[in-house]
């Protein structure tokens, strides 16, 4: 299923869900020339949030994603039910989603991180169709993908520093 971010984003806002735009899709607002097949968001982790998150992901109807041997089953992910309270989002810190607006992953303290309360400050507000999403700044995007040193994430740090240097030179 293509990836739809602008319809997971007016979905959060319907129901008032605190969250920062992180990874790819928050590296890619920013002006980096990538593509992602997911949004990753990193939400506010208290007791009311994660209700307000929990209702918003039933109405998206959110299942876990899981991976096989091959990843995929016909053409998309592959899907499991999926309990979207409050109660079971506190137990994890990552949930890899699919949605009917597409691949959604749910991290509450990304790499290099204490979470959205350290990346409130410095996030940056931005217009997406109707709604104004909080996304992570690119020195945060950063951040974490240099302490998550995945290969994927290496291979698009240099491309990442390049832009950073790029948008200060301009301001």
């Amino acid at each position: 299923m293509p990836l739809k971010p602008t319809e997971i984003f007016e979905c959060l806002e319907r129901h008032q869900v605190r969250y920062a735009v992180i990874g790819m899709l928050a590296a890619t607002i920013h002006g980096a020339p990538l593509n992602t097949v997911d949004a990753d968001i990193c939400p506010a982790a208290d007791a009311e949030n994660l209700e307000r998150l929990a209702r918003a992901l039933r109405e998206l109807q959110a299942q876990l994603r899981s991976e096989d041997s091959l990843g995929l089953v016909n053409g998309g992910p592959i899907a499991s039910p999926f309990e979207c309270t409050a109660e079971r989002l506190a137990m994890a810190d990552v949930f890899e989603l699919v949605t009917r607006a597409g691949e959604l992953d749910i991290v509450f303290r990304p790499a290099g991180t204490n979470g959205l309360q350290d990346l409130e400050s410095r996030a940056v507000t931005v217009r997406l169709g109707g709604v104004a999403v909080r996304v992570a700044s690119l020195a945060d995007v950063i951040r974490s993908k240099e302490a998550a040193n995945r290969p994927k994430d290496q291979r698009t740090l240099p491309m990442l520093r390049q832009l950073a240097e790029e948008l200060r030179k301009r301001r």
